[in-house]
This record gives C-alpha cells, structure tokens and sequence, in this order.
C-alpha cells in the first residue's frame, strides 16, 4: 500500500488485493483468511473486510460463511456473460457458440483510437464472428483488440473473457451505448434477416481490471420476438 496516501485504508487493500487477482498471483480457489491477511498488511479485521466486501460487489471473490474466501474463475459462463446482455424471453443466457468470419491486424483508425485510448501509430486486431444460438444467428460482432495487449491471437478465438486471460489480463468494467439502426446488408444477411431491418446495436468498451481499455465492440442483434435486452443495476 503507498505510503502517506491520502486513499482510505481499505481502498488500499483493495487495490493491492485487486492486482493479485488481475496478475494471476492468486488463481481461482480459496486464499488467505482474513486474520492473515490483517496481519500481512498491518491493517485492522474490519479494514480487510471492507475490501474483501467490494472486491464480492466487483464479483472478483465469493465469501462463504464457515468456509473463507474464493477467487471466482473469470471464465466461468455466469461471469463471463456479463458482457452480454442479451437473453431468451424466459431470462436465460444464450451459450457461448461463435463462427469467426474475419481477423486481421493493421493501423488502428479515428474511432478505434478514440474508444481504446490508442495513439496514431498504435495497431489493432480486428475480429468479425458471428454469435450463435444453438442454429440461430444471434448477434454480429466487431471487435478490435489493442496489439500491445493481445500478444497471442488464436485461429480459433475462444470468448473474449478467456481471450484476455490467456493474454494475462483479467476483465473487469465496461460501458455500452445502445442505438438502434436499419442493418447494413454486411450485418442482415450473416442475420438471415430482411434487408432494411432494424437491429439493436450494442457499442461497448471493456476495461481491463486494472482500468485500461482492453477490447472495443460492435454488436449487431435483430432480437425478434425470442430475445430481450437485459440490463441488470446495483
């Protein structure tokens, strides 16, 4: 923790735990109790659990009465769902079944810039594929990745949230901007949707766990009369 640091305590603590998690220090599994950790950083019981308490509320550990605190697995589909928000009417998730279409890397331009806090020079990797629902197109996606943060991208691109950990990142804000719009014939026809039809289109920036921008997409989604846009607050 820095020293003479005018950040409350347990903030403190929370970011040092924090980078724990987001530096692969401590896995998915059980960590220290809290007494030992009081100790480790010459806090109080009470400022441990303040932390342990916001880094739960962030959904980066789970504490179990009687049994101690567990680092959650990033990539488990509860977690990692949580950048998608579209689900069936009857509230569940869709599975995680993607074609790629497209990648290729190059020069990044205005709006990747502007979205990814890139500079002119930086590079990206653009990523099409096509969300799936079982046999239903679901969702077209764009994704353009920064290259300094995604060192290593697969033939086959797993979710995003494994993606980012295999790269050494843990995944954790985002923002999303809802619009709607008439679809492109580049977007309805991997849809299988008429010509002209409106989407939903989901413009989202994820955050690294340590805040910086990791992934920029483009969602386009022709929900019909199966799908609804949950949007869960706390």
């Amino acid at each position: 923790m820095t020293k003479f640091s005018t950040r409350p305590l347990y903030l403190q603590l929370h970011d040092a735990l924090t980078e724990r998690v987001a530096s692969g220090q401590w896995k998915p599994g059980p960590i220290a109790n809290e007494g030992n950790l009081a100790r480790e950083f010459g806090v109080s019981l009470g400022t441990v659990r303040k932390a342990l308490d916001l880094m739960e509320a962030e959904r980066l550990v789970t504490r179990r009465p009687g049994r101690g605190t567990f680092v959650n697995d990033q990539t488990a589909h509860d977690l990692s769902s949580r950048f998608c928000n579209i689900r069936t009417v009857d509230g569940r998730p869709v599975e995680r079944q993607f074609r790629v279409d497209k990648t290729e890397e190059t020069r990044a331009n205005d709006v990747e810039r502007e979205r990814l806090g890139l500079g002119e020079n930086d590079r990206v990797y653009r990523i099409r594929r096509l969300r799936m629902d079982g046999d239903r197109p679901l969702m077209v996606e764009d994704f353009s990745l920064p290259t300094a943060l995604f060192l290593d991208i697969p033939d086959t691109i797993p979710d995003i949230v494994v993606l980012a950990q295999q790269n050494g990142m843990v995944l954790g804000k985002a923002a999303e901007r809802i619009t709607l719009e008439v679809a492109a014939p580049a977007v309805s026809k991997p849809l299988s949707v008429p010509d002209n039809s409106v989407v939903l289109v989901l413009d989202q920036v994820i955050h690294t766990l340590l805040g910086r921008r990791a992934i920029w997409r483009m969602g386009y989604c022709h929900l019909g009369h199966e799908y609804t846009y949950l949007a869960e607050m706390s």
